[in-house]
């Protein structure tokens, strides 16, 4: 729907044709209109061929948005009173005739209304009675106009606008045609013109053909109707006048298209920041309708505003949490308000403990005859995220809609001339365009190993196995977006074929290093290599987690070796004492 802002000087305009008065509607707007018009000068007509300026009126149907079907009768509204016609068709609407309703010509009592709010100018003349079709699109979007309609035809106001519905309107005029006094449609006209093998448009040309078809055209594609690019000055024929002419469409609200929510499951671990992320989708949300999503975690709720992206687009949304200090599963429940219905998603957040499967104590007499190396694992690694948030702005375009204004000369009691003036307004009819904020973050991370300093025999990176090993893992993250420093990372180990047993490192200045062992005489940080391992290569693997970011969280898996030549006994010689 377009925003349309109005500069106007005061709340209501008086506008006069001659001595007569045509009320400005006031903003009470509801629906959106499909509705254009043409047209041009008439000819003069004869005593028993004529049309009065002002005979004219609307015929207003109520149809199913989507297929069309009527869903009312048929009420013509008029600000006269035509009492004498003498010929009508009935209450036929423009679908019955292109469904294949054929024209009967009925001499009953012709029935018709006087709203209660006037009517405009519907059908002009080209020159002193002229329409003006924002008039026409604001009458029949005024909110009091469509609740006397709802009245009139037996509908509830609110069950007419929810977007199940559209107003057919139809021009409607009053002629004397051959001396007898005729109600009628343009359709009906351009049928009844093939009826008497062209004598109305011999005699009512301007008006049949031009005027009335043109006082009413669709814009855009509707209900099975093609939007007319014809020429909006000239006669139409009568096979375009049936398909395309004297028909407008109002729309009322479009269903809105149900907001999706796509959630996933998440693994965290204990005492960790986290981000927990839903994509949403379908529809278009402007500030103007945006959706709301609120997360419930653990008795409480996280809700986050004014999401907008564009139609056929989606948006990730997210929200940022800190994890329980003890094992657990927590549901979160998702809410998503903004669509036709509000949809609703869970998420299981398995909350985990790396720090409860260190190593058990290095025996001296262990053994492993058997033991054959395995490579280092490759679990899921993820060094770089992106993700966007879309924004709105608003894209002015002023257009000035003409009000003009008669003002008659009179003299003696007599008009004797005139002058007309544009009292018009520019009203904004732009619209929301989008754009996008990019985000990302990177993550970079090094991992060291080292002899422990207590072994007395190390040479460089080359140990006797038995002996303790240093680890030191660096990492630094960057990027433009949210996102949390790295918060854990675990170490696994060859012996054990980086499965069963592992150690969850320690934050210190500047990175991360083994904890105490509670088996080391010195209480130094170090894991013990054991005693069996065989020479060659020892190759630890330590996998860095919990750098979370709006998109996932971002890892890496880190190697690094020292040489293992000989063993802890090597370095014992036992001897006879004396």
């Amino acid at each position: 729907m377009k925003r349309i802002k109005k500069i106007i000087a005061s709340a209501l305009l008086a506008v006069f044709i001659g001595l007569q008065s045509v009320p400005v509607y006031a903003d009470g707007s509801v629906g959106d209109p499909n509705i254009e018009n043409g047209g041009g000068g008439l000819q003069s007509g004869t005593s028993s061929n004529f049309w009065y300026q002002t005979d004219d009126g609307v015929r207003v149907t109520i149809v199913d948005s989507k297929t069309g079907e009527e869903k009312s009768s048929s009420i013509d509204y008029t600000n006269q009173h035509p009492n004498d016609i003498q010929f009508h068709f009935g209450k036929n609407s423009k679908r019955d005739y292109t469904g294949g309703t054929a024209l009967s010509l009925s001499t009953g009592s012709y029935t018709y209304k006087n709203p209660a709010q006037s009517l405009p100018k519907i059908v002009g003349d080209g020159e002193y009675y002229v329409s003006n079709i924002d008039e026409i699109r604001s009458y029949f979007t005024d909110e009091q106009v469509v609740r006397a309609i709802a009245s009139d035809l037996g509908f509830k106001f609110d069950d007419l606008i929810n977007g199940d519905y559209k107003l057919m309107i139809e021009p409607v005029v009053y002629i004397t045609f051959n001396g007898v006094r005729y109600a009628m449609t343009a359709t009906e006209a351009a049928l009844l013109n093939i009826q008497t093998g062209g004598d109305l448009i011999n005699k009512f040309g301007p008006l049949s053909h031009k005027n009335l078809p043109l006082a009413m055209f669709l814009e855009d594609d509707d209900l099975g109707y093609t939007a007319w690019s014809g020429s909006t000055t000239s006669r139409a024929t009568d096979s375009d006048i049936i398909n395309y002419l004297g028909v407008g469409i109002v729309s009322f609200k479009e269903p809105e298209e149900e907001v999706e929510v796509d959630t996933s499951d998440y693994e965290y671990r204990v005492d960790t920041d986290v981000y927990t992320s839903v994509t949403v989708s379908g529809g278009k949300h402007t500030p103007d309708n945006p959706v709301t999503v609120i997360f419930e975690i653990k008795n409480t709720s996280y809700t986050v505003n004014n999401i907008v992206y564009p139609d056929g687009a989606s948006q990730l949304v997210w929200v940022k949490w800190h994890t329980p200090t003890t094992p657990q599963k927590i549901t979160i429940k998702v809410t998503v308000i903004g669509g036709a219905e509000t949809s609703k998603g869970t998420i299981i957040a398995n909350i985990v403990d790396l720090d409860e499967n260190p190593p058990p104590d290095p025996k001296a007499t262990d053994r492993n005859d058997t033991f054959s190396p395995v490579s280092p694992p490759n679990k899921a690694q993820c060094t770089t995220a992106a993700w966007s948030r879309y924004y709105a702005y608003w894209v002015p375009d002023w257009v000035w809609i003409s009000n003009w204004v008669w003002y008659p000369h009179i003299a003696d009691g007599k008009i004797v001339g005139g002058h007309w003036e544009d009292h018009g307004h520019w009203e904004d009819k732009g619209d929301w365009s989008f754009d996008q904020n990019m985000y990302s973050a990177s993550l970079n991370a090094n991992m060291t190993i080292t002899p422990d300093e207590k072994n007395p025999t190390k040479t460089g990176r080359t140990m006797k196995s038995g002996y303790g090993i240093n680890e030191r893992v660096t990492a630094t993250v960057s990027g433009s977006g949210e996102h949390t420093d790295i918060q854990n990372a675990v170490t696994y180990f060859p012996e054990f074929k980086y499965k069963k047993y592992w150690r969850l490192l320690e934050k210190v200045s500047g990175g991360y290093e083994f904890k105490k062992n509670e088996y080391s005489t010195y209480e130094n940080k170090t894991h013990f290599t054991p005693v069996w391992y065989p020479d060659g290569s020892y190759t630890p693997y330590t996998w860095v987690i919990d750098c979370w970011t709006p998109a996932g969280m971002l890892s890496v898996n880190l190697t690094d070796s020292v040489t293992i030549k000989g063993n802890v006994y090597d370095d014992w010689h036992i001897a006879k004492t004396y």
